[in-house]
């Protein structure tokens, strides 16, 4: 971004007022020290329902307005409704979140004039402002414009689409950017209906707005318009329509004035316009791969023009025999192209063997960006039909990346997945049920010392109990918890009840499980220094059971957590050691006290050498750290007289006793 496009900026926004709202007060003071860089004067609103106070008190002197959607009390779309109704011209921009597209319509119904998604960065913020403040100067010029008529002074403006028609709605007048826009030539246009543009999907109602105002109040309309190309695409238009009034008050004829917003749309929105014109239609999606890759070695600005780059070349990348017209750029590296079926009628093999030709072109092609040379390599899926295809094609995509497949054909993907979420949402619904009625409670199994066969230990496990009295194990609820808001609230119950039994055993420790999850959220590692500062006495009898885990992100939070509880008498086991991915090292930086050697070594230990060769390993190595082992899954006498004579100090397994409510 240049110093010369920051400074011209500068000079348009001189002397304005901007209204600012946004409720996270981090991103509000960060976002106001930027905005201050260009406006005289900046007023601040907390939430939405300030916002629309202050601009009720202030709505003179405010050139624009600037909020967050998401808000508390009053959210963005129903103050912007509410400065709407007080001032419908004034400029609103919208600062959205990459997860906030439902409301995407709503802002357009709303009459936005532009976009910004956070994080905000100074180029995105003075192009974005720079498009806004051309339209309001242009506004204000217009304003001043005594030489053009009242009812004309709305409308006249070169760089817009305009078109006129008579009182039935007959088209008598075309602008050349209204022939470019539509597909059509004016000799096509004029004498015709204006519906011959109208989307199929533009509800009744609308229009039947936009004649009450013009027709019988004779009014000013403004609404988005979404319309139909000659050639079938689909493009929106923010649309003012005025009456043209004869002296008697009489509608002479009607002048309409679009601007083309279609750009500011995204692609996933113009992609799904040309799925639904299109019901019969060939998808391929194309994902980057190892996109999470790409990200961490490149910063955001080279990642997306690597994407950009990228996404320019698909089409001569792509063995066109077809005629694919544009590329979809989605999301985190998805590219999608879309043709209609009658234009396609290749078989799935042929379309195979033509992305099998991209991939190998793909593979030869080098991105070069700056200093940057960047190989691309790509994964795509495939389908055809009509109901719903994107999202058979996204989940193509998904197990494309899961089982290392270069193209997947992804027909009927979707109705798999729906059968999950079914169960999903069955299980969520037990899971709040189970919290809400004091169902998720703790059974404790006993870890009894090998040379004395006394318990000295018990493992708190979770268990859910159903509406019809079913006890279930975590294998049936736990990791869709995970997925939803539950978790949480499923490990602070667990926190709470092992902590609240220490009391019943007064001899023994108790071993809780925690994961990377837990540790990753404050609301867990508060929780936890808030028990143990209340059982301060007793955390010695703690032990918290750590889950081995490459997905274990930010190693530095773990291991102050560690150093946290440890310094307050907590003890650290690693639970299912041996199992997947054991590094020593990271291990030993952990400082644990416990192993907790994975059953899956112990109970065919009878009669498996190797598993037994493992074991010993594990032993020795413990053994010179100075590390408690404890064995699990020990199911009856004979593999518990193995595991003592190998030197392994604890035991725990049916053979000892199974999990019990205290």
């Amino acid at each position: 971004m240049s110093s010369t496009q920051i400074a011209s900026l500068k000079q348009m926004s001189k002397g304005m007022t901007l209204l600012y709202i946004e409720d996270d007060p981090l991103a509000r003071d960060a976002a106001n020290s930027l905005f201050s860089e260009f406006f005289n004067d900046v007023i601040v609103g907390f939430d939405g329902e300030d916002g629309a106070r202050l601009y009720a008190s202030h709505h003179q002197k405010i050139d624009l307005v600037i909020t967050d959607i998401t808000m508390p009390r009053v959210n963005g779309i129903e103050m912007i409704e509410k400065i709407r109704a007080i001032n419908p011209e004034v400029a609103i921009i919208v600062i959205s979140a990459h997860n906030e597209s439902q409301y995407l319509t709503q802002t357009i119904e709303a009459g936005v004039d532009g976009y910004l998604l956070k994080p905000l960065g100074v180029e995105q913020l003075v192009k974005t402002l720079g498009k806004v403040l051309e339209k309001l100067h242009l506004r204000y010029e217009n304003a001043k414009n005594a030489l053009l008529l009242k009812q004309y002074e709305n409308i006249t403006n070169t760089s817009s689409i305009i078109s006129k028609t008579d009182p039935k709605g007959v088209i008598t007048f075309v602008n050349e950017k209204f022939c470019q826009i539509s597909g059509f030539k004016k000799e096509e246009l004029i004498g015709k209906s204006h519906n011959i543009i109208r989307h199929p999907d533009m509800p009744k109602s609308a229009f039947r707005d936009l004649w009450k105002t013009i027709k019988e109040d004779k009014t000013t309309w403004q609404g988005i318009v979404k319309n139909r190309a000659k050639n079938g695409d689909t493009y929106y238009v923010k649309t003012t329509v005025q009456p043209i009034l004869n002296p008697l008050g009489n509608v002479e004829e009607y002048i309409s004035l679009r601007h083309d917003i279609t750009a500011i749309m995204s692609d996933k929105k113009q992609l799904f316009d040309f799925l639904e014109a299109n019901r019969l239609s060939v998808l391929i999606l194309v994902q980057i791969e190892d996109y999470t890759i790409l990200e961490k070695f490149y910063d955001k600005a080279s990642v997306e023009k690597i994407e950009d780059a990228f996404g320019k070349n698909m089409l001569y990348l792509m063995p066109n025999r077809w005629g694919f017209q544009r590329v979809y750029h989605l999301e985190n590296g998805l590219y999608a192209f879309a043709i209609d079926r009658r234009n396609c009628r290749a078989s799935k093999e042929e379309i195979h063997a033509v992305l099998e030709q991209f991939l190998a072109n793909v593979k030869e092609y080098i991105v070069k960006i700056d200093a940057i040379e960047y190989d691309i390599s790509a994964i795509c899926s495939f389908t055809y039909g009509i109901y719903k295809i994107f999202e058979d094609a996204k989940i193509g995509i998904e197990n494309a990346i899961q089982n290392k497949q270069s193209i997947v054909y992804a027909d009927g993907l979707s109705g798999i997945e729906y059968d999950n979420a079914l169960k999903n949402i069955e299980t969520i619904h037990m899971i709040k049920t189970a919290i809400d009625n004091r169902k998720i409670i703790s059974y404790f199994q006993p870890i009894v010392n090998n040379i004395t066969q006394k318990i000295e230990k018990y493992e708190s496990l979770v268990r859910l109990v159903t509406e019809d009295g079913h006890l279930l194990t975590p294998f049936y609820f736990l990791e869709t918890a995970k997925k939803g808001r539950y978790y949480s609230k499923i490990t602070k119950i667990v926190l709470e009840n092992s902590f609240a039994t220490l009391a019943k055993i007064p001899e023994a420790s108790i071993s809780i499980n925690l994961s990377v999850h837990d540790i990753e959220r404050d609301e867990i590692t508060d929780y936890i220094d808030s028990l143990l500062t209340q059982h301060e006495d007793e955390a010695h009898r703690i032990i918290f059971e750590l889950l081995e885990s490459e997905d274990i992100k930010d190693f530095l939070m773990v291991k102050q957590f560690i150093k946290k509880v440890k310094s307050k008498g907590v003890k650290i086991a690693i639970d299912d050691f041996g199992t997947g991915y054991s590094n020593f090292e990271r291990l030993l930086s952990y400082e644990p006290d416990i192993l907790k050697i994975d059953g899956s070594l112990i109970k065919n230990i009878q009669n498996n050498q190797v598993n037994q060769h493992i074991v010993e390993t594990m032993i020795l190595f413990a053994k010179k750290q100075r590390l408690t082992t404890v064995a699990e899954f020990v199911e009856n006498e004979a593999i518990y007289k193995i595991v003592r004579d190998m030197g392994i100090d604890y035991s725990q397994g049916y053979f000892f006793g199974r999990p019990e409510l205290f």
